[in-house]
């Protein structure tokens, strides 16, 4: 696999998500930072899946805000780091459920 920094282009943006998985990775260093993106993203997949069980679509709108203050908590508090978010939202948000799901699978906690 090669690293973040050869992936990158004229711009310095990773090109693959390949590549940006080790680069999440650094980002969330710390059990803490990990943790409360675990909760966040819990929480956000929960109202989702909600939201038209109980017939109320705004409850897709809080899961943004219960996905992402923890997480942006974490980062600016725990881990000292801007969130990869605001740079790679879509990958940002990949790789959230990627480490959830290995963290649900006991690879990575």
């Amino acid at each position: 696999m090669s690293s973040p920094e050869a992936a990158t282009e004229a711009s310095g943006r990773i090109q693959s998500f390949r590549d940006f998985w080790p680069f999440y990775l650094g980002q969330h260093s710390r059990w803490g930072t990990r943790f409360l993106h675990y909760i966040g993203t819990s929480a956000a997949l929960l109202l989702v899946a909600a939201a038209p069980l109980v017939h109320r679509p705004k409850l897709a709108l809080i899961a943004l805000l219960a996905g992402y203050a923890p997480a942006w908590i974490a980062h600016f508090f725990i881990e000292k780091n801007r969130p990869a978010t605001f740079r790679y939202p879509l990958w940002s948000l990949l790789a959230d459920f990627k480490m959830l799901g290995e963290a649900i699978r006991h690879r990575r906690v």
